[in-house]
């Protein structure tokens, strides 16, 4: 799998649900550069980055490449700590078309919600 965030995660395990959603379960690496800088001393996973995760995902899952075109109802509602919680379950429910492809995700840790994000991708 490419990724523009080099071993900032690992997708561990995925499934597709009959429903045509799938199911994923990635980890954090709690060493990336990326958490000595947001912020030292109590690192926090930027919100770009799980946005940058669940387009990766996406591609993956559809094996086409995709570009952002809108984004709404973000809400992130939990910190993720990689020390702390480096273990994620993403949902992402993904309709398709010719030109388009959205998606609804719900990404999680244990039994918190972290993040929910519906998008719209233009298939490149």
């Amino acid at each position: 799998m490419q990724t523009i965030l080099t071993d900032f995660y690992t997708l561990q395990s995925y499934e597709k649900a009959d429903n045509g959603s799938f199911s994923a379960n990635i980890l954090l690496n709690k060493d990336h550069d990326i958490f000595k800088g947001h912020f030292p001393g109590n690192p926090v996973t930027p919100g770009v980055c799980m946005m940058q995760i669940i387009k990766e995902l996406t591609e993956e899952f559809i094996g086409r490449k995709l570009f952002l075109k809108t984004a709404s109802n973000v809400k992130f509602m939990a910190i993720i700590n990689p020390f702390e919680t480096p273990e994620l379950t993403m949902i992402l429910d993904i309709t398709e078309n010719e030109t388009e492809v959205k998606v609804k995700n719900v990404t999680s840790f244990g039994e918190t919600i972290a993040l929910k994000m519906s998008v719209n991708y233009t298939k490149i």
